[in-house]
């Protein structure tokens, strides 16, 4: 009996996808497209915030620049800076990365899918052991060693063994004995391709169809991703909101990109070579349909950024013209006084001044009307001071007496 497993809450509904696409196009490999575009459709909006997120993160990439170079002796500090950054932005540190694991994840429940066609498109997965059994009674030549894909190999061989497979499996529907054709241009899909092309002891457009698809699913990966590291870098701008091209081609996220640029292709081709060349086909096709997407998210969120850009640009603008207006100030100020002469604005001390000014005028003014008057003033002597210093009568200077508060009164 086919049993029911957590996984199957993927694999079941794409296989009634996939089915229906079958049915309605009856080919196989037009379903497979029109399945990947499907699932890029289903995917855009996490791909949209995925892109999003990457746009964002290598905007801020100029500042978080700065940040490591300002706090490059204290890693703690630094993490911090960055984060708070990135919180203020509004900005998610793996945004980007965990919404674009989510194809891969895809991925895996779709290679059951296609690796088992009688269990989740034909929908015999009861009787998918005993379908295999029966065609390999008849003609075993049509499997392979390796068992993994027995239901690919029977799958195929079905109809043309249909009322044999009826005989043994009476409860098994018509839909079922139609089986699959896994022919698409005069590409068996349903056939793993074999990338050592120098055994191959027939070339014809079958086997080197076979081998071409997994390249151009590579070569997908490295255009699309190509182009999106492109859309990536293009907002990426200063605190002016200036385009910066050398932070842009330096930043850890343009290296953690030329990396994926390698391994991503590179695992493409393992699939490729390794799986049933359905597998292969969509992957190209989902690596074009993202090449279509991607400049389109691109245009849309670079006009919010550009927006962003101008105002940043209005707001350093506008800061540079203070700065430029206060050191205009200043050159006229250095001008006036060249030799850099300042005055004492101290409040208390201007009063003080005034004060000792208002004085002296007075004292100035009784002298010369005492000279008019004919009277002569005697200039008093003035006191001297134990310390020396006038101001400072009782501090302990140099002249300083101990005794001069002592008691003057002596006895006789």
């Amino acid at each position: 009996m086919f049993l029911f497993s957590l996984g199957d809450l993927i694999k079941v509904p794409f296989g009634w996808i996939l089915a229906f696409l079958n049915d309605l196009t009856g080919n196989y490999g037009v379903a497979m497209i029109l399945f990947a575009v499907i699932v890029q459709l289903v995917l855009l909006p996490m791909n949209a915030k995925s892109k999003k997120s990457m746009m964002k993160m290598s905007r801020l990439q100029p500042r978080v620049q700065e940040l490591q170079k300002k706090y490059a002796d204290d890693p703690q500090r630094q993490q911090q800076a960055v984060q708070k950054l990135y919180q203020d932005e509004g900005a998610s540190m793996g945004g980007g990365c965990l919404w674009s694991f989510i194809p891969l994840l895809i991925l895996f429940p779709l290679f059951r899918v296609i690796q088992q066609p009688i269990t989740y498109i034909l929908g015999e997965g009861d009787n998918a052991q005993l379908i295999i059994d029966t065609i390999k009674g008849i003609d075993s030549s049509l499997f392979s060693t390796n068992t993994y894909y027995d239901q690919v190999f029977a799958a195929a061989a079905i109809a043309d063994h249909a009322a044999a497979i009826k005989e043994a499996i009476p409860s098994i529907s018509d839909k079922a004995l139609e089986g699959l054709n896994f022919g698409f241009l005069g590409i068996n899909l349903g056939a793993v391709p074999s990338w050592k092309f120098w055994t191959w002891e027939v070339w014809n457009w079958a086997t080197v169809g076979a081998f071409l698809i997994p390249c151009l699913s590579a070569g997908s990966q490295v255009l699309s991703m190509f182009i999106n590291q492109k859309t990536n870098d293009s907002v990426v701008t200063d605190e002016k909101g200036v385009q910066d091209k050398d932070t842009a081609k330096n930043s850890q996220s343009a290296q953690t990109n030329q990396t994926m640029m390698i391994m991503m292709p590179l695992m493409s081709l393992w699939i490729g070579f390794s799986y049933p060349c359905s597998m292969s086909l969509y992957w190209l096709v989902g690596g074009v349909v993202r090449m279509i997407i991607d400049p389109i998210m691109t245009k849309h969120y670079r006009k919010i950024y550009d927006a962003e850009d101008a105002e940043r640009m209005k707001r350093y603008l506008a800061e540079q013209a203070i700065e430029e207006e206060k050191e205009r100030i200043r050159a006229e100020k250095r001008a006036a006084n060249p030799e850099g002469i300042t005055q004492n604005t101290s409040k208390k001390k201007m009063q003080k001044k005034l004060q000792a000014e208002e004085a002296a005028a007075k004292a100035a003014a009784a002298r010369e009307y005492a000279a008019k008057k004919g009277v002569v003033e005697e200039d008093a002597d003035e006191e001297t001071v134990m310390s020396g210093i006038p101001s400072r009568p009782y501090c302990k200077g140099r002249n300083y007496d101990p005794n001069r508060y002592a008691s003057n009164s002596t006895e006789e």
